[in-house]
């Protein structure tokens, strides 16, 4: 059996703001946006370019059994990876993303530029309620990889 990560709920204040920050800037696809139930909360799903997980942000929705909803703005780490991370910080920064210089980690913390290996590359960004995001440059797409 297959245990794949298909949607990850985001926290948002403003549903329509979430939403065209993410899909007019971020340049994700908005898949569905639809209520619960007639008068009863909504949902937009949203998914970024080539990803086989989505984001979803709701409002209305009673929390989940044993999970308390959690604050907007409060998520970290959210990741998204590219093989070209100066093109995808260039559509960002286009698209009006506040978004970090390319950054690399060290033994000594994060400098801007380029990492002389593998992977270790990146660049941040955050969506309007401080949800944090992190793009990193990978050596090939995902279906190369997973070969």
């Amino acid at each position: 059996m297959e245990w794949t990560l298909e949607v990850v709920a985001v926290p948002v204040t403003d549903l329509d703001r979430a939403k065209d920050f993410y899909a007019d800037r971020c340049g994700f696809r908005a898949d569905i946006d639809a209520p619960f139930f007639e008068g009863v909360g909504r949902f937009v799903q949203l998914t970024p370019p080539g990803s086989r997980c989505s984001v979803v942000l709701r409002s209305g929705m009673p929390d989940s059994p044993g999970q308390p909803r959690m604050a907007p703005g409060s998520l970290r780490g959210l990741q998204l990876c590219v093989t070209d991370l100066e093109k995808a910080r260039a559509e960002l920064a286009g698209r009006g993303v506040d978004v970090t210089p390319v950054l690399h980690v060290s033994a000594s913390g994060w400098a801007e530029g380029r990492g002389e290996e593998s992977w270790n590359s990146f660049l941040f960004f955050q969506d309007p309620d401080g949800n944090g995001w992190s793009v990193q440059e990978a050596p090939a797409p995902l279906a190369q990889r997973l070969t």
